[in-house]
This record gives structure tokens, C-alpha cells and sequence, in this order.
């Protein structure tokens, strides 16, 4: 019987108003690397993204381009669940894709609704606010730069004054802080700080509904045929839709994964404030275990600026797979990409890490091994225990840092290039054919085991080189060389 306590991890769900760009791919394939790497170590684990499709953006972008709503995040949706496909996308391995237009989630998100304002949390007013269509939020004015803008997307906030639904986001200020105490819960360290003495300064209660008549697009609020939920309410209780939450008739996984289990979330910095603190609240709220750990991901800049569509320096992860192919492209994604902090890549930074770390790297290490093996050895070596992840790389993974354990490995790989480079087995065996054997055996047995370390990060790639072994025969080359 497995004694293990079951692991959940979800994605942020990203917003349908365009098609993916490498940032969020980055966090999705390090998602999607933690649920293999527990899936290997022997646990149930429950792997969850998908797609937020609600809000006034979408409505907008809908109505400018003469499309129903549905339609316009059918097709996006679209976009976004190709990243799993094994041969042209990111070969993902989560277990469900939850979209915020599905009926099972707007259930769920108005039975979370009637919890809260059974609980005394919900309550109607009139409000005056300054509200950023770009980030859904309404903010104080001392948020907000000299110019009443957002700092986030640069332009002035609209002053709206009606009749919403609020959440008593203030209630639980103490709790948060609580929450935010265990620095175990929220990393980086200083994301959590920053959300930790942002509660500290005071909490305001959250505008959680918008007036239909202005804002039809989203989950209809609970006897109230006016009103139609804020987006952020609704799309952030997908991480318990998923599961089965509320009605935990057919599988209990919600029981199983949420309750009983460990949950991870994997978030962009920019979410802090939503996931951290607002999320948090809600499920205490509706006396639902808090998320367990939430791990921060810094921004990909592109040649010192944001991605920006305006630019034109967006980058597709379909453009990156069509270019390197798809384990490469996971590689370069969290090989190279800090794990809190920001990025900064280029396309020619990207073709360099292929070349020598894929190229000229592990595909040259494993093919002149091979060779050697298929050469040289009669039969292919005895594997006799099974794999265990060495305890540096569970490290590494356990908090997310992805440098540090690809670099583990890509230690690993230089150091069987140079003893290749220093004992020189291909010479040895027209001397002294055994003792050359021995160590192509060994130097084998090391590309086995580099081949097992990636599989998480890189499960193609890792199933042609453990066949390889197997079979005691050099692959076709892994990468192949830039044109």
C-alpha cells in the first residue's frame, strides 16, 4: 500500500485573450516536470491547468472582432490545450484541463459563493472605485502613479461608480498574516514578504461582482440575476473545481488531492496579490484547507523589454519547438530561465545553450558512447538496481530550481566527455581490450543514468537514450546541428 501522501499541482490558468507565449510555457512545463518527478518517486499526483475565460477583456476583444464570446475563448482555449500534444507542442502530462466557461466549474464557483455568504462574508454596497480594465482590479490611489495610471499596463484607470457584492477580504487579516508567517508556504522569500507587509498595512474588502448591464461576460451570481461574478473570484476557484469540488460523488479526488494531500502552486510574480492573499482568503472563508506551497516565477524579458505584442518581440513556444524540437525546448525553458527572478533571453542566447549544451553536449556524449558500446561490448551492461534520483537533484527540484538541477546533470555529462578525453577507451581497446571494455561499460552505465536524471525535464529524450542502452546501440543523433 502506498503510505505517500498524494501530490497536487496546479498552474496559474492564463487568460484567453491571446495565444501562448514562452512565459507561461515556462511555467507550465515546470509544473508538468515537478508531476513526473513525484509520478517517478512513487506518488498519486494530480497535474492541473487550463484557461480563464471570463471578464470585460475578453468581452472587448470579443466584441472588437465581431465574435461571440464563446467562439472568440473556443479558440484561444484551442491554442493553449495544444501545448500538450508529444510531437508539436510541449508534451504535457496534467491530468485535467479545467476551462472557466465549463458548467462543473460555474457550479462550483456559485456553491463556493453561497459558502462565503453563508459564512457572513458576502454583503452588497454602493462604490465609487478606480478600476484598470487591464488588470480587473479596482485600486486605491495611492497604487496608482501621479497620473491616476496603473503601473502595470501604464494607462489611466476608469472611475465607476455602482452597485457590487463585496467580499469581507478584511476579516481575515489576521489569518493571512498567520499564513504568511511560515516561510515554507510562499517562495521566494521576499514574494512572501511583500505579500505579508502588504496585509499588514490594512486590508479593504474586494468588489467581487460587476453590474450586468456593463459587464455580461462571467458566472451569474447566485439569486441575483443583475449581478455576474468578478473574474478573479470565479477563475481562481478552479484549482477545487477541477477535483470534484463540491460534489465529491464520483471519485473523491478532491478528499484525496486538496484535503489529504500536499497542493503546489505555480504562479508568475505579478500573481502574488491574487494568489497569496486573496485565494487564501477565500478558502478560509469557505473552510477549505490553504494551498500548502505557492512558488513564484520571475518574467521573461526579450533583449531587456517585456514581451509586448506592441514590440513585436513576442515569442511563441511553437516557434521555439519548430526551431530546437520539443525536449529542447523544455530544456531552454527552465535550463536557462531563473526560477524567481527575471530573464533575460535572445534568440541568439537560445541557439548558443542548444548548441552546447544539447549539440555538443549531451547528444555528442551519448553518441560517441553509444559507438563505442555498440562496437565494442557484446551485449548490452547489466542494470541491476533500480533508478533513484540522487539526493542533490531532489534538492534542487524539491524547491523548484531548475538551474541547479539541470546543472547537476550537465556535470555529469562533462565529466563523462572528459574521461572519454583522458583514459582515450577507444585507443585502450587495441591494447588492452578488457580493461577499455570496463570503463566503456562504466562510461555507458553514466549515460544511463544521465538518462533516467532528465527524464522529468526531458521524457523522450530520456526514453531514446535508456533504449539505447538497452539495446546496446548508438541512436540517431538527439539534435540535430542549426542551419
Amino acid at each position: 500500500m502506498n503510505d505517500k501522501k498524494a501530490k497536487y499541482i496546479t498552474t496559474t490558468l492564463p487568460y484567453v485573450n491571446d495565444a501562448p507565449h514562452i512565459g507561461f510555457a515556462a511555467e507550465i512545463v515546470a509544473a508538468d516536470i515537478m508531476a513526473r518527478f513525484w509520478g517517478r518517486q512513487g506518488y498519486e499526483v494530480f497535474f492541473n491547468t487550463g484557461t480563464d475565460e471570463h471578464g470585460q477583456k475578453i468581452a472587448k476583444a470579443a466584441d472588437a472582432k465581431g465574435e461571440s464570446r464563446q467562439a472568440y475563448v473556443d479558440h484561444f482555449a484551442a491554442e493553449f490545450k495544444k501545448l500538450a500534444a508529444a510531437d508539436t507542442g510541449l508534451n504535457l502530462s496534467y491530468d485535467k484541463f479545467i476551462r472557466t466557461t465549463d458548467e462543473v466549474h460555474q457550479k462550483a464557483a456559485q456553491a463556493l459563493w453561497r459558502i462565503c455568504a453563508e459564512n457572513g462574508d458576502i454583503y452588497k454596497k454602493k462604490y465609487i472605485g478606480l478600476y484598470c480594465v487591464g488588470c480587473e482590479l479596482f485600486y486605491k490611489e495611492s497604487e496608482l502613479d501621479e497620473n491616476k495610471c496603473c503601473l502595470i499596463h501604464k494607462k489611466p484607470v476608469e472611475e465607476i461608480e455602482e452597485e457590487n457584492y463585496f467580499f469581507r477580504l478584511s476579516k481575515y487579516q489576521a489569518p493571512l498574516l498567520e499564513y504568511l508567517s511560515d516561510d515554507t508556504r510562499n517562495k521566494p522569500d521576499w514574494q512572501r514578504q511583500w505579500a505579508y507587509d502588504f496585509v499588514k498595512r490594512g486590508l479593504d474588502d474586494l468588489s467581487i461582482s460587476r453590474q450586468k448591464s456593463r459587464m455580461d461576460w462571467g458566472v451569474p451570481v447566485p439569486e441575483d440575476d443583475d449581478q455576474v461574478m468578478y473574474v478573479w473570484f470565479d477563475a481562481l476557484i478552479n484549482y477545487i473545481s477541477t477535483l470534484g469540488w463540491p460534489d465529491e460523488s464520483e471519485n473523491g479526488n478532491f478528499k484525496k488531492f486538496w484535503q489529504e494531500g500536499e497542493t503546489y502552486q505555480v504562479a508568475g510574480k505579478d500573481q502574488v496579490r491574487f494568489q497569496s492573499i486573496i485565494w487564501q482568503a477565500m478558502l478560509m472563508s469557505a473552510n477549505i484547507k490553504t494551498t500548502d506551497k505557492i512558488f513564484y516565477r520571475g518574467f521573461i524579458n526579450i533583449a531587456g523589454q517585456k514581451m509586448s505584442k506592441s514590440l513585436g518581440n513576442v515569442i511563441s513556444p511553437y516557434e521555439m519547438i519548430t526551431k530546437y524540437g520539443v525536449d529542447a525546448t523544455r530544456y531552454l525553458l527552465l535550463a536557462h530561465t531563473h526560477p524567481s527572478d527575471d530573464t533575460d533571453i535572445t534568440w541568439e542566447k537560445l541557439d548558443e545553450w542548444y548548441t552546447a549544451d544539447l549539440v555538443n553536449g549531451l547528444g555528442n556524449v551519448v553518441a560517441r558512447v553509444m559507438k563505442m558500446a555498440e562496437t565494442h561490448l557484446n551485449e548490452s551492461i547489466t542494470i541491476s538496481e533500480s533508478f533513484v534520483f540522487p539526493e542533490d537533484i531532489v534538492d534542487a527540484l524539491e524547491q523548484f530550481n531548475f538551474p541547479a538541477a539541470t546543472g547537476i546533470v550537465w556535470k555529469q555529462i562533462s565529466d563523462l566527455d572528459e574521461r572519454i578525453t583522458t583514459e582515450e577507451p577507444f585507443k585502450l581497446v587495441k591494447t588492452d581490450k578488457e580493461a577499455a571494455k570496463k570503463i566503456i561499460e562504466e562510461l555507458v552505465y553514466g549515460v544511463y543514468l544521465v538518462g533516467r536524471a532528465i527524464g522529468p525535464l526531458m521524457p523522450a529524450t530520456s526514453s531514446i537514450i535508456t533504449d539505447a542502452v538497452l539495446e546496446n546501440k548508438k541512436p540517431e543523433n538527439l539534435f540535430g546541428r542549426l542551419g
